[in-house]
């Protein structure tokens, strides 16, 4: 059976011609016990786009993240999302109902509950594991989550423990876990870490279709992953924007090469 999405129009040239922001932080600054994590960090993604955030270990991919879902608070700076709504306002539950979702690099899952079981309670999030499944889907949350279940190929596992997945299908279970809750901006941690050559070209492939419908933000090491995937590329390094444009506009860029990719 063909992927309901992959069947689709090619969302993302009607969204790349939106210039609104569904993201901005403005003069970001985080210190941890007078480490400086971020500094002045000002970053924008626009409604739509998949952006790939890269740097060095230690350059501030993961405490960027975290303070956008208000894990971390910033010492100084703004977040706002969808133009109106300050981040450091809301707690990191808020966050997550505003439409934000976030992926870790390790796979988060409930590894005693069935990959079905697993999707159901992410898409109940207002309630407690327990009562989730002790209540009744209606026929639209059901066919919400068949079709993740088809789009990410888990629909013959989707009575199977999740802890007896392999790697790469939790990581696809976790990526479902956000989608059934059609998230506005989706987060994704070193999304490809650990997959096979197989599932890292269909991951790439999710990924532009998701564009569009969705924006991303992904945090990767994989040059060749972040060259199927990117329209715009963020550089990071020391906690500070070190260069953005495109693929080829980094790679060219004599301070990253010094930093980041090498001679």
């Amino acid at each position: 059976m063909t992927d309901t999405l992959f069947t689709q129009p090619q969302p993302q040239d009607r969204y790349r011609q939106t210039t609104d922001p569904v993201l901005q932080l403005d003069k970001i600054n985080v210190t941890f016990d007078k480490f400086r994590a971020l500094t002045d960090l000002t970053l924008s993604i626009g409604v739509g786009e998949l952006r790939c955030v890269i740097g060095p270990n230690g350059a501030g991919k993961t405490t960027l993240m975290d303070v956008i879902t208000g894990k971390t608070r910033p010492t100084s700076g703004k977040v706002f999302y969808d133009q109106t709504v300050d981040l450091t306002t809301l707690s990191p539950v808020e966050i997550a109902r505003a439409g934000i979702g976030r992926k870790f690099q390790k796979p988060t899952i409930f590894e005693a509950l069935s990959v079905f079981e697993n999707l159901e309670i992410a898409l109940k999030t207002d309630k407690s594991v327990w009562a989730c499944l002790r209540s009744t889907l209606n026929g639209e949350q059901r066919d919400r989550i068949d079709e993740v279940l088809e789009l990410l190929r888990l629909r013959a596992l989707a009575h199977r423990p999740a802890g007896l997945l392999s790697h790469g299908q939790k990581q696809f279970l976790e990526i479902g876990m956000l989608l059934v809750q059609e998230p506005h901006l989706l987060l994704l941690d070193e999304p490809a870490a650990g997959l096979t050559d197989a599932e890292t070209d269909y991951i790439a492939e999710l990924f532009r279709t998701l564009a569009g419908k969705h924006s991303l933000m992904v945090v990767e090491h994989d040059m060749g992953f972040v060259e199927t995937i990117a329209d715009h590329v963020t550089v990071l390094h020391q906690g500070q924007v070190l260069a953005e444009g495109t693929l080829r506009d980094v790679q060219n860029n004599e301070q990253v090469i010094d930093v980041y990719l090498g001679r």
